[in-house]
Formats: structure tokens, C-alpha cells, sequence
């Protein structure tokens, strides 16, 4: 149904389709920008343009016009569904299942899965995007939660926006930590020598906007929550992971991670930075972190990094009851770690981070 957003400007605001989309969290930045290059946002009556900074009261109006139906195609793609109600579907991504239709990814993909089944799904993601809260990478597998309708899309959307949420990934990695866990915390952005990458910076350095990742508010695996630092440039976003070391061999360990916010590649980042790389993660690989003898050729063949979304805990926006799923992680994570000599222990809820140290 189509609708229209008023906003009145409040001091200091940054780039407009940035701002819309803090101020309107279950709009994608992407869809905003469409927007304004449509003609269908303005200030104070005149055409918008993204980059335009409002001024204090002056009034922003935003005409969203009713979906028009998608044109990607439902494939008869079987899921491994865990849960399903009247307003969500909790279910296991496989690894190498891209999340939605992208470039070079036009059929395949879990929205494509999702349109071949009977049922609605939630619109605010626009056509290419039916259902999509969040999104776990292409390689990464585990449990995602999908939207049946606006509503619901709405509530699940706060949710991930506020981190009220418990996700936990398991991850094989090289090297033994010399730590059994802690708490690893940065700011987040894309890497300025690799587009394809996401890395720490400092936070006090801004980030040059052409180098910033797409941006799309309603994912909130990449959520954008961080004011701007000025008009051109922008800073990173803050990353918190909790991690702990479950099982330990030659040369690679089994760790737990949970995420305290969600952002781009953020287990990825932490655990490569932290001289712990994914198994399999040929992007961000390092040169001196080579796997045992006696796995490296099933290393090798891997086709994606050994990382599992492997719990996701939330309340349901309906009555806010309790939910919680889990997944054992694929066939050949499990086989890798048998291999390995990793013993993947019971998957079960326990603290992260180490207990306080007593003060006598």
C-alpha cells in the first residue's frame, strides 16, 4: 500500500538518504536513494537529492508508492525449515546459497527458494528482497529468520537494530588461541585497499564514502545505525564478538563466537585479525597459516569458510514468547573436524565471556 514519510529536519543531520534511513529503519538506504532519483522525496516541497544535507526544520516528504509485483522467479529449491507461523519462517541455510538475487546471482538464491513455496512474504525489502530480515554471507550456512509480513518484518527489523537477539556461530580456525576466549571489539569499515574486504580502523579515521559497503537499513547483518563524521566521509561502525575456543588439535582449534552486533564479515574480520583465520575463507586467507598435512588437500577443496550460524534466539513479535533454534553444523564441517581430531561439543547456551576476576 502506497504511503507517504514526513520528517521534520533536527540540527545537525547528515547526507538525506542516510539520514532516512536511521530515521525510517525499515526502509533500505538502497530503496531511499531510488526514491530521490524518482522524483518522490522532498524538502520543503522542492526535489530531493541524496547528498543534500536538510537544515534545521526544514520538512522532508517521502511518497513510497505500492510494490509492484517482483519479477524473480520461485524455483522449486528444497529448505530445511525449522519453524513456520503465520508471520515468520525460521530456517537452515545451506553454505553456497547467496541470500538474494545479486550480480552474477540471478537464480539460486534462498529468495528464489522462498517464492516457490505457497505463502506470503513481507514487502518493505522491496521486489528483489521478499522476507529478508538479515543476511548471513553465501558461504556462511545456519539458521536466518524470514519475514511473512510487514508487521512482522517491522518488529524483526527493531529487533536486529537493537541487537535483542542471541546469535552464535561455530568456526574452525587456524592456529590453537592461546586464550580459551575473551571479548574482541573495533570499529568496523571497508577495507580502503580492498574493496571485497572489511577491516578494523581506527576510529577516529573516517572512511571515504566510495569505499563504504551498500548500505540497505533493512539487513540488519549490515546495519548502518553510525552518524556520519562529515557530508563526504564517515567512519566505521563498532563490532563486538565474544568468542570462546571449544575444541583444540595440531595447528586449528574449533571456536564459538557471539555476536554482539551485526556487521559485514564480522566474525571473519575478528578472527582473521585476531591470527586465527577461517578455515576455507579464501578472502581473507593469510600466506603464513597453512593447514596440517593431514587435512590440507580436504582444505583445499573447500569451496567455502568453515563458518555455521549454528543458534539464533529472539522473542516473536507477535506475543513475544520465547524462540529459539538451532542447527548442528553441515556435512562437510563436520567431516573436516572429524578429521581434524576436533570434537564438536553439544551444542548448548552457556556465558562467553570469562567470569570476572575476584578482587581480595
Amino acid at each position: 500500500m502506497a504511503e507517504r514519510l514526513c520528517w521534520v529536519a533536527t540540527s545537525g543531520t547528515g547526507r538525506l538518504d542516510r539520514t532516512l534511513a536511521d530515521v525510517f529503519p525499515t526502509v533500505s538506504r538502497a530503496r531511499f536513494q531510488a526514491l530521490i532519483a524518482e522524483g518522490r522525496v522532498t524538502i520543503d516541497g522542492a526535489p530531493a537529492k541524496g547528498s543534500m544535507h536538510p537544515t534545521f526544520g526544514q520538512v522532508v516528504v517521502v511518497d513510497v508508492p505500492d510494490a509492484v509485483a517482483s519479477s524473480i522467479v520461485g524455483e522449486d529449491i528444497p529448505l530445511d525449515v525449522l519453524h513456520e507461523d503465520e508471520d515468520l519462517i525460521v530456517l537452515v541455510k545451506p553454505a553456497g546459497m547467496v541470500v538474494h538475487p545479486s550480480a552474477g546471482h540471478g537464480h539460486g538464491t534462498l529468495v528464489n527458494a522462498l517464492l516457490g513455496r505457497a505463502g506470503s512474504l513481507s514487502t518493505i525489502g522491496g521486489v528483489e528482497r521478499p522476507g529478508i530480515v538479515h543476511r548471513l554471507d553465501g558461504g556462511t550456512s545456519g539458521v536466518m529468520v524470514v519475514a511473512r509480513n510487514d508487521v512482522t518484518h517491522r518488529a524483526l527489523s527493531t529487533l536486529f537494530a537493537a541487537h535483542d537477539l542471541e546469535r552464535r556461530y561455530l568456526a574452525v580456525v587456524h592456529r590453537v588461541p592461546l586464550f580459551d576466549g575473551g571479548t574482541i571489539r573495533s570499529v568496523i569499515g571497508r577495507d580502503p585497499k580492498d574493496r571485497l574486504r572489511m577491516s578494523s580502523v581506527p576510529d577516529d579515521v573516517p572512511v571515504p564514502v566510495d569505499l563504504e559497503p551498500e548500505v540497505i537499513g533493512y539487513v540488519y547483518d549490515d546495519d548502518d545505525l553510525e552518524e556520519p563524521v562529515a557530508p563526504e566521509r564517515r567512519r566505521g561502525r563498532l563490532a563486538i564478538t565474544q568468542w570462546r575456543t571449544r575444541a583444540k588439535a595440531d595447528r586449528v582449534a574449533l571456536v564459538e563466537c557471539r555476536l554482539e552486533t551485526g556487521r559485514t564479515h564480522q566474525v571473519r574480520v575478528h578472527l582473521t585479525e585476531s591470527g586465527h583465520p577461517v578455515l576455507g575463507d579464501m578472502l581473507y586467507s593469510r600466506r603464513d597459516c597453512v593447514a596440517p598435512a593431514g587435512i590440507r588437500a580436504m582444505v583445499d577443496q573447500l569451496s567455502h569458510p568453515l563458518l555455521h550460524a549454528w543458534h539464533l534466539g529472539f522473542r516473536h513479535p507477535r506475543d513475544g514468547r520465547p524462540m529459539a533454534f538451532s542447527a548442528p553444523p553441515p556435512a562437510d564441517f563436520v567431516a573436516l573436524c572429524a578429521a581434524a581430531e576436533l570434537t564438536i561439543p553439544p551444542l548448548e547456551l552457556s556465558p562467553m565471556a570469562p567470569p570476572p576476576r575476584k578482587h581480595h
